[in-house]
């Protein structure tokens, strides 16, 4: 597939059905603004009434509505109003588990705050907010110190790599299995889990989204927008602060995602902004499907962890290909260019220690360990990625390139890219890497460490004074001024 086809196909997008213009305001079915209650059953009441009568807008007055899981149907918008938001109430029973696929594995898992679930031509919209008020869940992973939670006794155990899958976490909006869907101009606010995801769903546009999920502390795995084995889907102007990847693809783990063996494709992202967070643009570490056909333009990151970041594992299968990525501007990004095909090992390859029975594991442990077989077959092929446009300052490793001898990261080219680091970093199994108006600045002056390459010749860096490097990195504190904290109503994230 073209790129002109690829990015046709995704302006489309914006030509998604019209919704009817009929009002349903979700306080006359029984919703009351305030910081105490449960507005669960008015919301969906309000919802429902839309659907019933063919289509419609879901409305309300002002104010805060605590709520558990609501679910947008086929032709309803759900219209939140700058100074209308929906918060979570921290009870897990009032966000029922549904069969869905979270971090790859097909398993139960409690529906988010706001759900599109199995529908068609759902909206949510306006300069409201959906906050998630995560607090709860986020101790509940690393207890209230950081430290004393379920991940601390999990990886204490040597099962690191299940307490994500047992620790369930509400996220703040999911679209699950659906099509024609809009988000547009919402904030989403401190979520338990992931923030924004789309899941096996096509025709799908995320425009203008806010995210704030550290608002009040650190969410562990708060990701921005995550688009898991969809397609035709675009993500624009939106501006996203968490504590895990910023925007993410995958297209599912190990054994379980090739069987279900659904690309993540047809995605176009452009004009964001990308602040706190592991990555800026992020494929994995879920590769099963392969993501593919992916075009990527003008993004901005300020203090990310990671700018193009790939992940995945030996056991991941699947791969990413066709990727076009054009006009990255990154400032105190560590890792500019990374990627790391053996990432995580903790997590990455799961082993049940020898006081478990096997025959005593919950279904998605045993899913999990299952191996995959052939064992070739688990290794990821990355190929045909081209970056282009970009200038990075105040890094600290240019390049960081990992994969396996038998399936080399392949076919790379940059052209016109300028970074500026400590250090240029390293390449590892790689072959034909093209380099074109690349410039490398770097404090240490060494060149690119090679490692099993064949038709890699980065070029020699050039000179960069400390003095230098320490001023990009204090830059990026005047650039991330704008990045409001915003309020969540009259509620207390402990409610």
């Amino acid at each position: 597939m073209t790129i002109r086809t690829i990015l046709t196909s995704t302006l489309l997008l914006g030509a998604l059905p019209a919704l009817p213009a009929a009002e349903f305001k979700a306080n006359d079915y029984g919703a009351k603004p305030g910081d105490k209650g449960n507005n669960t059953e008015a919301i969906q009441k309000a919802i429902d009434a839309a659907a019933e009568a063919g289509g419609g807008t879901v409305v309300f007055d002002e104010g805060l509505y605590p709520s558990g899981a609501i679910f947008v149907k086929s032709g309803v918008e759900l219209h939140l109003d700058e100074g209308v938001t929906i918060q979570a109430i921290q009870d897990d029973d009032l966000f029922p588990d549904r069969p869905t696929r979270v971090a790859g594995i097909e398993m139960e898992w409690p529906a988010a705050l706001v759900n599109i679930y199995e529908e068609s031509g759902a909206k949510i919209t306006g300069k409201g907010a959906i906050d998630g008020n995560g607090s709860y869940w986020w101790h509940k992973f690393w207890g209230e110190d950081g430290e004393s939670g379920m991940l601390k006794g999990y990886r204490e155990r040597g099962l690191r790599w299940a307490v994500d899958y047992d620790c369930k976490r509400v996220r703040a909006l999911a679209v699950y299995d659906s099509k024609d869907v809009e988000i547009r101009d919402v904030s989403v606010l401190r979520s338990g889990f992931w923030s924004v995801t789309v899941t096996y769903s096509e025709k799908v546009v995320v425009d203008g989204v806010k995210i704030r999920a550290n608002i009040g502390g650190f969410g562990p795995s708060s990701d921005g927008v995550d688009i898991d084995s969809s397609k035709d889907v675009l993500v624009q102007n939106c501006d996203i602060d968490c504590n895990d990847d910023n925007i993410c693809l995958k297209a599912g783990r190990d054994s379980d995602g090739l069987r279900v063996n659904r690309p993540c494709e047809n995605i176009t992202i452009r004009n964001c902004i990308t602040r706190s967070g592991h990555g800026m643009l992020t494929l994995g570490s879920e590769t099963s499907g392969v993501i593919r056909n992916v075009t990527v333009e003008n993004l901005t990151a300020l203090g990310t962890s990671n700018g193009v970041r790939i992940k995945s594992a030996r056991v991941r299968g699947g791969g990413a290909e066709n990727i076009r990525i054009k006009g990255l501007k990154m400032m105190a990004v560590k890792n500019p260019i990374h990627f790391e095909l053996n990432w995580y090992p903790a997590y990455s390859y799961p082993t049940l220690p020898d006081d478990v029975d096997p025959d005593e594991i919950p279904r998605h442990w045993k899913v999990m360990t299952t191996h995959v077989e052939p064992p070739e077959k688990g290794i990821p092929l990355v190929r045909d990625i081209v970056i282009e446009d970009v200038v990075a300052t105040g890094a600290d490793r240019a390049i960081h390139a990992n994969a396996y001898p038998e399936k080399p990261i392949r076919g790379i080219e940059l052209k016109n890219v300028t970074i500026e680091a400590k250090t240029a970093g390293e390449i590892a199994n790689a072959a034909d890497w093209s380099f074109e108006d690349v410039t490398l600045r770097t404090v240490d002056g060494k060149p690119v460490k090679l490692d099993n390459c064949e038709g890699v010749e980065p070029p020699a860096p050039g000179e960069l004074s400390a003095e230098a490097w320490q001023k990009s990195v204090d830059e990026v504190d005047k650039a991330d001024a704008d990045a409001v904290q915003l309020g969540v109503g009259v509620g207390s994230e402990d409610d």
